[in-house]
């Protein structure tokens, strides 16, 4: 059997892992390597098509790029499996019979058995010597250590190194072949402290590069990590917004099946006085009919017989009428006719469409209780229209414009809204915000506003998530509270509008707001988005039920009022009533509203107008 050290001269090792060739793999230069280091060092190269022999520099074609499909070595592969599984000797015993090698001692080049190897340890001139389990060597995990002796000159050391033929040689073999062949030599062990240097600062490079790349590696997490978290918020953002538009969607159904089942109403009710007109008829002939049957039971004679003739003749008179016409409930029905419904083109502010077919006229026109004295109005939870007075007092009015109730009549009330649960938000004159049960008990909870001289007059509302908008016109800003009260969780800065009336939508988290001259639509952060202005008159806005946004144009010298409905992106959508002539009020404050049935309201600091559909 072989030493591990004639294996190495045999060529058995792999150049690069130092190691017994595994799948030994030869290129076109016959240059032979493990199959897995010829695997790491293609990985490496930028053309992913060839591979650089790492001897001799020389390009060798993979097919496909599969270092696989590359020739193996078959007679080196043969020889690799004859040495890993014949039985190694001991190369040392003199012994006639070898024992079994157990160790290889990578300076002396033997291999040793179990006796050897414990005497070549107890030997001081070996004491330096490497020893190697010969199983490690021979299953790959130990690479081979070559040994320093020159292979023409076997006793003396290779000390020698030529840079030239990039070989290890001794004094002789350098003063007698390479320096007349002019290579250059240098000592082998500057040459080693070289390469050792060189192989140093390799793996320190290397070794920051790694770092480098695990911080890459660390940094393509955090991306990866930004961009779930980017692309899960608009994943939110979408079921978000698909939500909105699903209840926006719902809220214009109602108010178009409102407005149908409004119109189903008035027009049943036409019909029902028809056709208890009819029924009356029916029992009257009848009954006239009877009275003049009843002469027929016995001989009439005197008081009797006059009342007989008086009711012939009544029942005469009666049967000459006009039979009832089909004309009164045929134009019912052709009025019923004309109301149509028309689907939206518009698919952007997905309204579904609007009903057509009838007119808007004045309904109700009431003298409210105070002269001068209204300062709101919002739609209570019951359905009825609160009026707030600056002189104290909340009115509550029918859509038929009849006085139901009166409250607060001790509060000068500035601003009313509704909470979710019923409790009433009350913004006084003096800036404070006061918070009633539905049978209007005084909650003890305390908002920390501003005050009249800080801030002055201002809207408020409250948004669907009960979140209360204080807002106020000096600083041109808006306050939000909780209904816990307490300091404003947050400001918003108008962008530079005035909030004198402010109004939140249903679905979304956005504000309406109108300085008297101007409309304008606030995102959640107070960024302006949306601007309406119209050389028309002083602008009321208010936020309908289907979330469209409904404004009244005022000219006060005219005592003329024009209203019409916007999308909530202020996008006009049809007219209501032009320039409808109201009496022209001493102070310049008017509010606008939209009952749940449809109605919509129009009040002035006197008197309260209340428009409906009519179809003529």
């Amino acid at each position: 059997m072989a030493t591990v050290h004639q294996i190495s001269s045999q060529n058995l090792e792999c150049p690069i892992c130092l190691a017994l060739f595994n799948q030994p793999t030869s290129l076109v230069c016959s240059h032979t390597f493990c199959k897995e280091c010829l695997q790491c060092v293609f990985q490496t190269q930028p053309d992913q098509q060839t591979i650089t022999c790492p001897v001799c520099r020389k390009v060798t074609s993979v097919p496909s790029g599969d270092v696989g499909k590359l020739q193996i070595n078959v007679p080196l592969s043969s020889l690799v499996d004859e040495v890993k599984t014949e039985n190694p000797a001991c190369t040392v015993c003199e012994m006639d019979k070898k024992s079994p090698a157990v160790s290889y001692c990578q300076d002396c080049g033997r291999n040793m058995c179990k006796s050897c190897e414990i005497s070549h340890s107890t030997w001081k001139l070996f004491a330096s010597h490497s020893t190697v389990a010969l199983c490690e060597m021979l299953s790959r995990k130990v690479p081979l250590k070559r040994r320093r002796k020159c292979k023409k000159h076997p006793n003396d050391d290779e000390e020698c190194f030529c840079t030239g033929c990039r070989e290890y040689l001794c004094c002789k073999c350098g003063m007698l072949e390479h320096l007349q062949e002019g290579h250059k030599l240098e000592e082998a062990a500057i040459h080693e402290e070289k390469l050792m240097k060189n192989i140093k600062e390799l793996k320190e490079k290397t070794k920051s590069k790694i770092i480098t790349v695990e911080n890459h590696k660390q940094f393509i997490e955090t991306q990866r990590n930004e961009i779930k978290i980017m692309l899960g918020k608009i994943n939110d953002d979408i079921d978000k917004t698909y939500e909105e538009y699903m209840k926006l969607l719902s809220i214009r159904r109602e108010a178009l099946k409102c407005q149908v089942k409004r119109w189903s109403e008035k027009f049943a009710n036409e019909l029902q006085v028809m056709e208890e007109e009819s029924h009356q008829t029916i029992r009257d002939l009848k009954a006239m009919e009877e009275l003049v049957t009843n002469g027929m039971k016995v001989p009439l004679e005197k008081d009797a017989l006059f009342a007989h003739d008086t009711l012939c003749e009544n029942l005469k008179s009666f049967l000459g009428r006009n039979d009832p016409d089909h004309q009164s409930p045929r134009g019912v029905a052709e009025r019923a006719q004309k109301i149509s419904f028309r689907r939206c083109v518009n698919f952007s502010e997905l309204r579904l469409g609007e009903l057509n077919g009838y007119t808007w006229e004045v309904k109700a026109d009431v003298e409210l209780p105070s002269k001068d004295s209204m300062n709101c109005i919002t739609l209570a939870p019951d359905g009825k229209m609160a009026v707030g007075s600056h002189l104290g007092g909340i009115h509550f009015y029918s859509c038929a414009g009849e006085l139901k109730q009166t409250v607060l009549k001790h509060v000068r009330v500035q601003e009313i809204r509704y909470l979710s649960d019923g409790r009433s938000v009350v913004r006084d004159m003096q800036n404070k915000i006061s918070l009633y049960t539905p049978q209007w008990w005084k909650l003890e909870v305390t908002f920390r506003t501003m005050s009249f001289d800080e801030g002055g007059f201002g809207g408020l509302t409250v948004d669907r998530d009960d979140n209360i908008y204080v807002g106020y016109r000096k600083p041109k800003k808006i306050l939000l509270f909780t209904p816990q009260g307490g300091e404003p969780v947050r400001e918003i800065v108008c962008d530079g509008h005035s909030p004198c009336q402010l109004f939140s939508f249903h679905t979304i988290e956005k504000l309406i707001l109108t300085n008297s001259y101007a409309v304008v639509c606030l995102d959640g952060n107070g960024k302006k988005e949306n601007v309406l202005e119209k050389n028309e008159g002083i602008t009321w806005p208010s936020v309908g039920r289907d979330d469209s946004v409904i404004v009244a144009w005022m000219k006060h010298e005219e005592g003329l009022v024009s209203i019409d409905r916007y999308t909530r992106d202020l996008e006009h959508v049809r007219n209501i009533i032009t320039d409808f002539e109201i009496q022209k009020a001493e102070r310049v404050w008017c509010c606008l509203q939209e009952f749940e049935s449809g109605e919509i309201v129009f009040c002035t600091s006197d008197r309260l107008y209340i428009f409906d559909e009519f179809v003529s």
